[in-house]
């Protein structure tokens, strides 16, 4: 079903060393509203949509995010790269090294690792549409945090590339939704 093509879907070319921003961009590497957790929630939500659109676009989103895990990995590592023990020490990713050294592992900025409880399913279409767009909204807030607290270009660029691609996933999540509620004749209600 995936072609992968070698390429990341924006261009990541860090050339600093920043350790602090490695250890926030873990947030949304192994947070509960990272990258990791919504590619892992659309690509099973997609099975209980009510038509192939639902599961298409689920598919197509879930797929991206993927491609987006790529992306802040690349930024992690390159931000990381060439770190001596005491850096990494002094940055507080001190038990990243002691379990992982250089390497990945998802986990969120604080270090707590991800967890299958991120990946919200419930079996109703409405629930799942309503809880992707607000996951969506959490990681857009979450990426213009991260903007604030750089001024470095190698990494606003894919920041912002990512924030807006949050932004195009509500908005098609909402499309959905909306189809949906006039396809079935669903109003809101608790």
């Amino acid at each position: 079903m995936w072609k992968y093509v070698k390429k990341l879907e924006y261009p990541v070319n860090v050339r600093h060393k920043e350790l602090t921003m490695a250890k926030n961009l873990l947030a949304q590497y192994g947070g509960p509203d990272g990258e990791w957790a919504a590619a892992m929630r659309y690509l099973n939500q997609r099975f209980n949509m009510p038509d192939e659109r639902g599961k298409a676009l689920l598919t197509d989103i879930g797929t991206e995010e993927m491609a987006h895990v790529e992306m802040i990995a690349t930024m992690v590592e390159q931000l990381m790269m060439g770190a001596s023990i005491e850096e990494l020490e002094a940055a507080g990713l001190n038990a990243q090294y002691v379990e992982h050294d250089h390497a990945l592992f998802p986990v969120d900025a604080a270090g707590v690792p991800f967890t299958a409880t991120y990946i919200e399913t419930t079996g109703d279409w409405d629930a799942d549409l309503v809880s992707d767009m607000a996951a969506e909204k959490r990681a857009k807030v979450t990426y213009e945090n991260l903007m604030r607290m750089t001024n470095d270009p190698d990494l606003l660029g894919p920041l912002s590339f990512l924030r807006q691609r949050e932004v195009v996933h509500y908005q098609r999540f909402k499309e959905l939704r909306e189809y949906y509620k006039q396809k079935y004749n669903k109003e809101d209600q608790m």
